[in-house]
């Protein structure tokens, strides 16, 4: 009962947002035409004297400009773009940090106590850590980007480092970007308007089959070098990307292989909304070794072999109707039977409906259903419906103020998945899958939160 509910809830929270969304107000069409005639980053907009709205329909989601303005390597083609041009003072960072309350419930959760399963539940007040942007150019058409991050209990990490070459011999064709860094995806993680600990991620790219050893992650920033290029206002852009097979993390782990990816995405005129209607498609190719060289029984890192292939693709678009903002994703994975539990290949696939109703520059209503389902399990004696997942979220942001120094939101959201066999993604509850593969397993999120960046 509790799941026609939350698919009822869902349903309606998006069509209510396309029957509002024809009617938006000619004062907020002329203010977003200015927008896009005219990043979570406030650094850039203190550089060129600009509110964050000239990026962002509603921060941290880049508008028609904004995507330009990246492409672009962070310059708008004018004297600021020079370090030599900029003052003294100026440092280009951004901090992010977001304190927040939130609640956490995820059933059937086997303990020591509870070994047929129990609710495990949590609730209190919270901080998300530190995300310290540090993003500009070193030279004309000479890119850099490093964002360490503080997590709340004191550890530090490099999110991204990169440099980027940018209009090579003159041509935005021509751009290469070296480091780490996210993959090119339509729909960002990175720039993601959902931050609860079940809303706050994307099963199409984060989930693997029971029983998996793969971390591939199409979400997580990835080391290697992009060459990408864009015309003149990004309507067309590509993206070919060689990296190492260790999903982002330094020192070469897993060995000698590499990893291909490509995106390929046309936008249209846009045809009476808040910005361009955009398509694309993607493809990933990867690597994982199955052996490694061994002292005293323990893997030699770096000494991977054995590599066994794995493959993601997809397509992906961005609609406006009016105000309504609508982002689909569709996606087919595949692994190799070595990197699985059993003798066949692993292969599943992923559905997913964002819409964001831009009520005002300073109000967003959000929603997403997501589904994943396992086509081909890789051991032939599991359920085939183990693994299968659900995902709802339901959310707001407003903003109070948004200036070229700093900016606020007010953040509310509510998310579930609904997981078969299998313990939830977000890590919520005991991580223990249950007993019974046929178990649906609910992990429920409820966020209030203070979004800021200065």
């Amino acid at each position: 009962m509790s799941w026609l509910l939350s698919a009822a809830v869902t349903s309606g929270c998006l069509a209510a947002a396309l029957a509002l969304s024809g009617g938006r107000s000619k004062a907020y069409t002329a203010y977003s035409l200015a927008v896009h005639k005219a990043s979570a980053i406030p650094a850039f907009a203190r550089k060129y004297g600009l509110r964050c709205s000239a990026c962002h329909t509603v921060w941290p989601e880049l508008n028609a400009f904004g995507q330009r303005f990246k492409d672009n390597g962070y310059q708008l083609g004018n004297e600021r773009d020079s370090p030599m041009w900029q003052s003294p003072a100026y440092w280009p960072i951004a901090m992010r940090t977001t304190p927040q309350w939130h609640l956490e419930s995820t059933t059937h959760q086997i303990t020591d106590a509870a070994p047929a399963g129990k609710t495990l539940s949590q609730t209190g007040f919270d901080l998300s850590g530190v995300d310290f942007l540090l993003l500009g150019t070193l030279h004309k058409n000479i890119t850099f980007g490093l964002v360490p991050t503080l997590d709340a209990d004191g550890t530090t990490g490099l999110e991204a480092a990169f440099v980027r070459f940018d209009n090579l011999g003159q041509s935005p064709w021509a751009n290469l970007k070296v480091g780490k860094f996210e993959l090119d995806n339509l729909l960002s993680e990175k720039r993601f308007t959902w931050l609860s600990n079940n809303g706050g991620f994307l099963y199409a790219y984060h989930y693997l089959p029971s029983g998996s050893a793969n971390n591939f992650g199409f979400g997580d920033n990835q080391i290697g070098a992009e060459f990408s290029g864009h015309s003149f206002n990004s309507y067309t852009r590509y993206s070919v990307a060689l990296l190492t097979t260790d999903d982002g993390e330094p020192g070469l782990p897993g060995g000698k292989s590499m990893d291909a990816m490509f995106t390929l995405s046309q936008a249209f005129a846009p045809g009476g909304g808040l910005g361009p209607q955009r398509v694309g498609v993607f493809g990933y190719l990867g690597h994982r070794p199955t052996t490694f060289e061994t002292v005293v029984g323990a893997p030699i890192p770096g000494t991977g072999a054995g590599n066994k292939s794995f493959y993601r693709i997809g397509a992906t678009a961005q609609l406006w109707l009016g105000n309504l903002e609508l982002l689909p994703l569709v996606s087919h994975a595949q692994d190799d039977a070595a990197l699985g539990p059993g003798p066949e290949k692993p292969t599943w696939n992923n559905a997913l409906l964002e819409a964001h109703y831009v009520a005002t520059p300073r109000f967003m209503v959000q929603g997403r259903y997501e589904l994943t389902r396992m086509s081909t399990q890789g051991d032939p004696a599991t359920p085939q419906t183990l693994g299968d997942a659900d995902a709802f979220a339901l959310g707001f942001r407003y903003y109070p103020f948004m200036i070229s120094r700093d900016g606020m939101a007010l953040h509310g959201e509510f998310a579930m998945t609904r997981t078969t066999g299998t313990a939830p993604l977000s890590g919520d509850g005991s991580g223990v899958d249950p007993a019974d593969p046929a178990t649906k397993v609910w992990s429920r999120s409820l966020l209030l939160a203070f979004d800021f960046a200065f």
